[in-house]
Formats: C-alpha cells, structure tokens, sequence
C-alpha cells in the first residue's frame, strides 16, 4: 500500500491531471462541423478562448475573427485576431475588442456561420456597456460584486442587464447566421446561461437585480441603478433571433474530477466525490470538510486505504480585511485551521485556471505541519483568515501552488488527501 512519503507532490500532480483532462486541445475538435457555405467568423472570449481558437485553426486552417482572453493568455493564431484584455475588472481594451466583435458579426446572411468559443473569465473580458453607462460605471460593479459574497448566478444576473453582449445579445447579434457556441464550463451545474453570463443563451426568466442589489447592500453608481431599474433588454429562450443558436458545454469540472480520481484510484486511494457544483463561503466550506475529514479518520484503521476526497464548484469570498481573497486559498486555510495539525491529512485547493481570486496564484496546500511552520516565523493563520489575506499567508511559508496560465477554466478542484494513523 502506497504510503504517499510525499503527499504534496502527490496532491499536485492529481491537480495537474485535472488540468489536463480539461485542455481544448483534447476536446474542441471533436465539436467542430464542417466549413458553411457562406463565411466562417471565429469569435469568442475567455481563459481558454485563444488555446480553443489555435486548436480551431489547427482543424479548418485560417480563420476570421476576433477572440478576447486575459493578459498573458495569448496563443499564435494564423488568421484569428487575439485580444488581450483585463481581469478580473475589465479594461477599455476589452471593450473596444467587444464592439469590434458586434460590428464583425452584424450583415451576415443564413448560409454563414459564426463559431463562438466562450470559457470562464468571459464576463469580464466580455464587455460593452449599454447607454448610458461607462467603464468606470461597469469597473465599480465588478469591484463591488467580487467582494460581496454573492455566488455567480446572482452576479451575472446584474452584470447581463449592463452589458450590449451578455445575455443572449451576441447571438441575437449574428442572425439570420448559424451560431455554434462551444463552452468550457467554470459554473456550478454547468448552466450555459451562466458561463460567462451567457452571450448566446436566451433566457427564460432572470434573477431580480433589485433584490440581489438590497441583499449585498451594494453600493453601485446612481446610472446602473436606473439601468437595473428598467425592463431586461436580455433576449428571451424563444426569441425567433435565437432559432438557428446552439449552445455545447464541451468540458466540465465533472470531466476533470473524473480524471484525478482514476489516477488516484490507480495508486491505490479509496476516491470518494462530494460532487462538482459546491458553492458557499470559502471559510465555511473549509471548515466543513475538515470536520468531516477528521471524522473520516477516525473510522479508518491502519492497513486501510488511504482516502482521498475530492470536490469542485465555486466559493465566494466576502472581503472585510484588506486581503485580495482568493477563495481557494482561504478554503485550505480555513480548512487547516479546523484540522490543527492533525496527522495524516493534507489538504490542496486551487483554481483550474492558475489564478485565484485576484492573484496570480492557482491555490495553496496545508499538511500536518502547517500552523507549526507558520507559528515558527510569527505569522497567525487567524489573523490571515480575519483579513482576507490568505495568499500573503501561503506565501510566507512557501506552500502556494503556481502554474501561471493554464489555457483552460473548469472552475475549483479541491483534494483531501486522508490517510490511516
């Protein structure tokens, strides 16, 4: 029986697994139709929008268009125009290549076809904000809701009523031309309303911004307000605009969590799911699984299996210190806080795309030793977790994970590693 001698590397690599299995390359191919009649435009935005774009010229050879991805995340494309834009908060050169987008797919005709390639980070790099608002005006609601503990749903039921793309706009956009949407889901439940607030996806009915707005007590410019006060200009599921629109989620956190398990399985773990779709506080859920963790050691004997536990979704932060969050890292602090040096446990936590939160960090690691090594130099995890400051925390006792753009999002993976004592 593997006794994992080094049980951080091991977490490691089931997460770089899970990268893996997630890689466009692998999936984007086998979703693409033959070329139309008319014109193909290639269009997109997203974590991983330029490797899927790369892996589209690979399939049809050079292609028109236009795809948006963070800063950083650019890959060579022969006849696709690469955008880099900002994120999380959105930046005028994100803007600008939005409009650009609309502009490129308006007077297409019913024998062309528009491919949209759309992954996590979209709804920030995504943006053309309606009349009547600016950037700025879109910048602070972004701010506002990425600290406010608010899950994603309720985010992007505001950010669609702000945005000229969002909520069906970019498909209704293209008609009378076929639209292809390929997704690559960083959502719970994989919803394709809510993957980068849905620019291709009708809806049947939204959220109430009004409510989301009085539940996070968000404090947001007098001109979004009037906007969120307005009928929803988001186009409805059965929009005649909408007719020749079909949306694919080609990769999944589901298909990624799979992929770690049956490496872990093959070394010889007990794998047990607690599904992909989590959502809640980061420091709450941390807290939980520890508990439930430790209690899953206690019923484990020596000669057992160790037990490997694994989760995925999206947690929230809501930032009260001066910290950036960062929901990974504060799960795998919180986590290890609940666990206090307990023997025999390891605990990694880290975003699929490399970067957490507003770092530039995938996640963090925690082990038995932890607090010891952490108290040895005089930094609190209490205080770390009170600030929402958990990356300057991991920092100090080198126990960040750092992988730099990763080109694909399917949102968090999450690993307890448990073993007999």
């Amino acid at each position: 029986m593997n006794n994992f001698a080094d049980a951080p590397a091991f977490l490691r690599s089931l997460f770089h697994c899970a990268v893996a299995a997630a890689d466009p390359i692998k999936v984007v191919s086998n979703h693409l139709p033959p070329r139309p009649k008319g014109r193909l435009i290639v269009i997109g935005a997203g974590k991983a929008s330029t490797r899927m774009a790369e892996t589209v010229e690979a399939h049809y050879g050079s292609c028109d268009g236009l795809v948006i991805t963070r800063y950083g995340y650019s890959r060579p494309c022969e006849g696709i125009e690469i955008i880099e834009a900002a994120h999380p908060l959105p930046d005028a050169a994100g803007v600008d290549a939005t409009r650009r987008i609309l502009q490129l797919v308006r007077r297409l005709n019913s024998d062309d076809m528009v491919l949209v390639l759309i992954s996590g980070g979209g709804s920030a790099l995504l943006n053309a904000p309606v009349e009547g608002l600016t950037l700025d005006d879109i910048v602070t609601v972004n701010k506002a809701l990425l600290t406010s503990g608010a899950p994603i749903a309720e985010m992007n039921a505001i950010r669609k009523r702000l945005c000229d793309a969002k909520g069906g706009k970019l498909a209704a956009a293209c008609h009378p031309a076929r639209v292809l949407s390929l997704m690559i889901s960083d959502v719970p439940r994989d919803d394709p309303a809510m993957i980068a607030s849905g620019p291709t996806v009708g809806e049947v009915s939204g959220a109430d911004p009004q409510k989301i707005v009085a539940r996070y007590n968000l404090d947001l410019p007098d001109s979004v307000l009037e906007i969120l006060n307005k009928p929803s200009k988001n186009v409805a599921l059965d929009d005649p605009r909408l007719a020749n629109v079909e949306n694919r989620v080609i990769a999944a956190p589901s298909m990624s969590l799979n992929a770690a398990a049956e490496m872990a399985r093959r070394t010889g773990c007990d794998v047990r799911m607690l599904g992909d779709a989590l959502e809640g506080e980061a420091r709450e859920l941390g807290a939980e699984q520890a508990i439930l963790v430790l209690e899953i050691q206690r019923k484990i004997e020596k000669g057992d299996a160790p037990i490997l536990l694994l989760s995925g979704g999206e947690c929230t932060v809501t930032c009260r210190g001066k910290g950036v969050g960062g929901p990974n890292a504060e799960f795998v602090l919180s986590a290890a806080i609940a666990l206090n040096g307990a023997q025999g446990i390891h605990v990694l936590a880290c975003d699929t795309d490399g970067v957490d939160g507003a770092a530039e960090v995938a996640g963090a690691l925690a082990g038995p030793d932890t607090l010891k090594r952490a108290g040895a130099i005089g930094v609190s995890p209490q205080a770390a977790l009170g600030a929402n400051d958990a990356h300057s925390f991991f920092a100090e006792i080198d126990s960040q994970v750092i992988t730099g753009p990763t080109l694909t999002n399917v949102n968090d993976f999450r690993a307890f590693l448990i073993e007999p004592i």
